[in-house]
Parts: C-alpha cells; sequence; structure tokens
C-alpha cells in the first residue's frame, strides 16, 4: 500500500473496540475518537448495560447469521484461553410457549425458539428438554452450552488489547463523521483524506451524526434490573403474560458481574429513566421462572438488587449497516446497528468492515469539487 494506511474509529462500544482490534493486528495505524469510553454509563452508551451473552437471534442462511457463526469461534476461544476477558461458559435453557406465537418478543426470538436452529451444529451439547422437565406452561424447550460476557471487564479488555497494538483513544464530540479525519495526527505531517478511511461505530448516534444521519435507525429499549444473586443457567422464554414489548431473561455474568434480570423490547422509545412498575414485573417475572435465584418460599424480597439500569439497543430497520462509501472526499466503513446482537455478532461484523476497509484503501477517491 505504500504510505502506511491511517484508520479512525469513531466509537469505542463493543463494535468500535473490535473493529479496532482486527484492524491494528493487521498493521493499519488506527485511532479511536469517541464520546464515551469504557467505564461510562450512559444513556448513549449502549455497550455496558448489555446482557452479554451468545444467544443467536438470525435466520439461517443470512449475513447476520455468518457474522455469528464467526464470533462464535472467537468467543469461544476467549472463554477457554483468556480468562482476562470476562466471559464464562452457562448453560442456556430456551422455553417457547405456544400462546406467544405472534408477540413481539417471540418475532425476535424466532430462530432461538425453533426445534432445530441453524447454530445447534456449532455450540456444545444441544438437546432437547424432555416435556416431563419442563416447567410452569411451557410447551417446548431446549438447552446448550453457552457465553455470558461481563462488559465491565470485557470493553476494558479490548481497549487494553488495543493499547497494546498501539491504537490511540481520544475523546471527543463529533458533529459531522468528515471530523474523524483530524483525530489521526502524525509528528511528521498533518493528516490528509487521501490516506485515511473512518469507520462510523457510533450506533445510536448515526442517526443525528453529520453526514450519515440514518433515518432507519431506532431504539430498541431495555430496561433491566441487576442483582446479586446467582441463576443456574440463563435463561428465556418466548414471551410473557404483561405486555407485548416485555420479554423475559435471566442471566449471570462472569467474574462475579452480578445477574442481568430483563426486560423490556420497547421499539421507538428513547426514555432512560428506570420504570418501578416495569421492574417489580421483571422480578417477579424471573422469580417464576427461576426459583433458585432466592430460595424455597421466597419471592421478589430475595432479590439483592444492584442497580436498576435501562439501555438502548441501535436497531436498524432492514438489518445492521455493514458497508463502505465516500462522503465528502473522505472514504468510510460503516459498522453499526446490530440492535441486540451487538456482541454476539462483533467478530463477525468487524471482519467485514476490515475487509471493506481494506478495499476501500486501494481505490482512488475523487476529491469533490
Amino acid at each position: 500500500m505504500g504510505e502506511k494506511s491511517k484508520i479512525v474509529v469513531v466509537g469505542a462500544g463493543v463494535a468500535g473496540l473490535t473493529t479496532a482490534l482486527l484492524l491494528s493486528k493487521r498493521g493499519h495505524s488506527v485511532a479511536v475518537v469517541a464520546k464515551h469510553m469504557p467505564g461510562d454509563y450512559d444513556i448513549e452508551y449502549a455497550s455496558p448495560w448489555a446482557g452479554a451473552n451468545y444467544l443467536p437471534v438470525s435466520a439461517p442462511g443470512t449475513r447476520e447469521a455468518e457474522w455469528d457463526r464467526i464470533t462464535f469461534a472467537e468467543l469461544y476461544r476467549l472463554t477457554t484461553q483468556v480468562p482476562e476477558a470476562g466471559i464464562h461458559f452457562q448453560d442456556a435453557i430456551i422455553y417457547r410457549r405456544e400462546k406467544d406465537s405472534r408477540s413481539v418478543s417471540a418475532n425476535w426470538f424466532s430462530e432461538l425458539l425453533k426445534e432445530r436452529p441453524w447454530f445447534a451444529s456449532i455450540v456444545p451439547e444441544f438437546r432437547r428438554i424432555p416435556k416431563s422437565e419442563l416447567p410452569l406452561d411451557a410447551d417446548f424447550g431446549v438447552r446448550w452450552k453457552s457465553m455470558c460476557i461481563n462488559p465491565a471487564i470485557y470493553l476494558p479488555y479490548l481497549l487494553s488489547q488495543c493499547l497494546k497494538q498501539q491504537v490511540r483513544f481520544f475523546r471527543g464530540t463529533l458533529t459531522h463523521i468528515c471530523q474523524a479525519v483530524d483525530f489521526h495526527l502524525t509528528s511528521s505531517a498533518p493528516s490528509s483524506s487521501s490516506n485515511i478511511v473512518v469507520v462510523n461505530c457510533t450506533g445510536l448516534g448515526s442517526s443525528t451524526l453529520g453526514g450519515v444521519t440514518d433515518s432507519r435507525l431506532t431504539p430498541a429499549r431495555g430496561q433491566i434490573v441487576l442483582v446479586r444473586n446467582t441463576a443456574p443457567a440463563m435463561i428465556v422464554a418466548s414471551g410473557t403474560d404483561d405486555a407485548d414489548d416485555e420479554v423475559m431473561y435471566i442471566m449471570t455474568r462472569a467474574a462475579g458481574g452480578g445477574t442481568i434480570l430483563g426486560g423490556t423490547y420497547q421499539q421507538g422509545s428513547w426514555s432512560s429513566v428506570p420504570d418501578k412498575a416495569t421492574a417489580e414485573r421483571i422480578m417477579k417475572r424471573a422469580v417464576k421462572w427461576c426459583p433458585e435465584l432466592v430460595g424455597e418460599g421466597k419471592g421478589v424480597e430475595g432479590l439483592d438488587v444492584i442497580r436498576h439500569g435501562v439501555g438502548l439497543r441501535p436497531l436498524r430497520v432492514g438489518g445492521a449497516r455493514v458497508e463502505k462509501e465516500v462522503i465528502g472526499g473522505v472514504r468510510v466503513v460503516h459498522n453499526y446497528g446490530a440492535g441486540g446482537f451487538g456482541y454476539q455478532a462483533s467478530y463477525g461484523m468487524a471482519e467485514e468492515a476490515v475487509r471493506l476497509i481494506e478495499e476501500s484503501l486501494k481505490e482512488e477517491v475523487k476529491a469533490r469539487l
């Protein structure tokens, strides 16, 4: 390529950090600029609020399913070989109730709820749960060995791996995507857009970021309760009797990260404030489906709450955006809009973004007249 290529990644969530890491390992000079960094908790910063886990919901044969497949291999490697990444194995138990078939959550979890989903061949110990072992009003269930991530450990881990590869980090707020070029400065000469690619990993921020303003983005609001109680497994149900856009999931984060009780999938809601009544329903559902959380004879009062939280999943109508374009004479590659599957598709999406970045570096960009 001649002169060493320079990449500016905008955004330091799981998408931005993973993309920056892969780029740096391929020898590119990488800078990351972001309003929020690991350690921050803000409604605009989705990654810290995630479960986060491996529960594929993408349809077979899609690029999303391929992203999930690629990411599974890397998450499995990290879980078995890199304990400092903050990921552990946890059995996933999926319950389906036929009466939920038309609910928002059943639609969201449609692949997850199949008797033989595409990922059954790659996850360990996939099996159907006998009818005699199904609780409550579940009509069907499957079980396999999954993984749960502690974002409070994993995001700083990704950042530290980037630092090890000489990636530079900057705090900054952009109003236009082309401003990112200014963050890749060198000691010998100022950078120009001719040898720089900007990678847009701003999630929901892409809805208002100048040069992008993606109208297809919408928040899928997720309210959760984080408790100190430990669950024996990661549990998901196909729906609830409380509301069409409320969901039931339980997962224990690695390394003492607490247990996530969820939740909601409220499309179009930007509310950052936890709703008390919703929290009560979340906790009641969790105890009902998993009484082991609190012990025999105890109810919601047996939960030891760490915090209530709200995260906004960056949902993009029509699917996540991983593609390249030229904006104002600047090469840009987008990697955002994963909705609720940002972690479990992170490596697959980042690998595709890297391929597009390296393609873009070989293309001549004509200055805008």
